[in-house]
This record gives C-alpha cells, sequence and structure tokens, in this order.
C-alpha cells in the first residue's frame, strides 16, 4: 500500500476529522478566554490593586545600553497565563462533566423491548393463562 493511499484513508477517518475539528475550535476557544481574561478580567483586578496593568508587570535584569535593549522578567505576562489557564481548564472540566452526566442518563435509560420480546411476553402470559 502506498503512502499517499495510507495517509487517504487515516485523514478520511472519523477520529482523525473529529480531531482535527477540535483542535481548530480548542485553538478558537483559547483565544476567546485570552481576550476574555485580558480584556474583561485583568482591567477589573488591575484597578482593585491600585491601577496594576499586569501585563506590564516586570523585573529589570538589565538596563537598556544605546540600541541594546534591557533584559526583563516580563512576570505579569505569566500571571495572565496562568488566569488563562485556570478559565480554561475550568470550561474543559465543566464540558467533561456535563458530557459524562449526558452519557450515564444515557445509559441508565432502559432499553424498550423489541417486537419480538413483546410477542414472547404475550405467548408466555397466554401459556400461563392456559396451565
Amino acid at each position: 500500500m502506498s503512502i499517499l493511499k495510507e495517509f487517504k484513508e487515516f485523514a478520511v477517518k472519523g477520529n482523525a476529522v473529529d480531531m482535527a475539528v477540535g483542535i481548530i475550535i480548542g485553538a478558537s476557544f483559547g483565544k476567546i478566554i485570552a481576550s476574555l481574561v485580558a480584556d474583561v478580567v485583568m482591567p477589573p483586578i488591575g484597578v482593585l490593586v491600585g491601577g496594576v496593568n499586569f501585563t506590564k508587570l516586570a523585573i529589570t535584569l538589565k538596563e537598556a545600553v544605546g540600541d541594546v535593549p534591557a533584559v526583563t522578567l516580563n512576570y505579569g505576562n505569566f500571571i495572565q497565563s496562568v488566569v488563562d489557564f485556570t478559565i480554561i481548564a475550568f470550561a474543559i472540566f465543566m464540558a467533561v462533566k456535563l458530557i459524562n452526566k449526558l452519557k450515564k442518563q444515557e445509559a441508565t435509560a432502559p432499553a424498550e423491548p423489541t417486537k419480538e420480546e413483546l410477542l414472547l411476553t404475550e405467548i408466555r402470559d397466554l401459556l400461563k393463562a392456559k396451565n
């Protein structure tokens, strides 16, 4: 089997397509959450802690000299990334929890008897009534 044919079979499988869709949606979801944190969540927190813009929090390790820029440790960006991660992780946790709950409800719902089972039950009941 040629590599191209194998790749075509892999790419067309449902799992590969589902995974690709999940990755694309996940990347978009990540951008939305990053914007939510940067533009909606962090500004009020910055105001509450004295007008601090978290993205500009940094420690200067080495001052700028001439054309060489300063070396900084940007811990504000790290704080913002931690908040992003926490919100994304919580949202994914809630989605998985909902999916598991729906699966559990589906699994516990009794299946309706088939036509054959209903017919056999009817025959059994008639035989019991004769005896």
